[in-house]
């Protein structure tokens, strides 16, 4: 290797698009503390662990589907605006192809192209219509036209990282324990994992980012626990 080469040191990045980490993080936690909190309020009440575990799998399904449910409505409805708004950009390319260049060379000019270059730049860019169109669209929308989440992958990575958040402090009671304070170990080391892992993702330590879990997670456990036994000592 003579001495005027070098290797570049490559790198990648996370995925950052908003698709299915996003709903696979919010999934788990969710599962996490609304379950351990659901059947914290009902074991504060004093009722039987069949009754805690019946309560606790009624909350997992019935919260798996809603987390599904709700990611697919509301990826579907952003890629819809996404795509109505691409189609008005195609139609404008179409239609006002001088306006839309004008306005392209005064967006690279902003970025601080020199006057001349902006145009040589937009000139090349709009002799392609697909490239004109993904340019524009980065530039007045903030989005990659072919880089869309999809519903589909959100809300499945929802529904099944919400079920295995949820499952997590209903295993003692399929395991035969009957009282609670197994659950509450399980779900408090499902959140301190989960806050770790999610943590891997961005720049936190990962005990900072399980801690922070745990504690927020245990203290929604805590407030339903003391209003189950609040109102079940008054209901007896």
């Amino acid at each position: 290797m003579s001495e005027n080469t070098f290797e570049q040191p490559g790198h990648s990045h996370s995925d950052v698009s908003g698709g299915w980490l996003r709903a696979a993080v919010f999934g788990a936690m969710d599962g996490l503390v609304s379950n351990i909190s659901l059947i914290a309020g009902v074991a504060g009440g004093g009722v039987s662990a069949r009754t805690v575990l019946l309560t606790g799998v009624a909350g997992w399904i019935a919260g798996a589907i809603s987390m599904a449910l709700g990611e697919f409505s509301s990826v579907r409805t952003q890629t819809e605006q996404v795509e109505a708004e691409l189609a008005k950009e195609r139609r404008e390319l179409r239609l006002n192809p001088v306006a839309e260049h004008h306005e392209l060379v005064a967006m690279l000019s902003a970025r601080g192209f020199s006057d001349t270059l902006a145009k040589q730049v937009a000139d090349e860019i709009s002799a392609d219509p697909e490239l004109a169109l993904r340019v524009h669209a980065q530039e007045e929308l903030g989005v990659v036209p072919d880089q869309q989440p999809s519903p589909w992958v959100a809300a499945g990575s929802s529904f099944l990282c919400f079920s295995l958040g949820a499952l997590v402090p209903l295993l003692p009671y399929f395991f035969g324990f009957s009282v609670f304070w197994p659950a509450l170990v399980c779900g408090a080391l499902g959140l301190f994992v989960a806050g770790a892992l999610a943590s891997r993702a961005t720049s936190k330590r990962w005990w900072m980012g399980g801690g922070r879990q745990l504690l927020l997670g245990m203290a929604a456990a805590g407030v339903t626990f003391v209003v189950g036994r609040v109102i079940g000592v008054n209901v007896n």
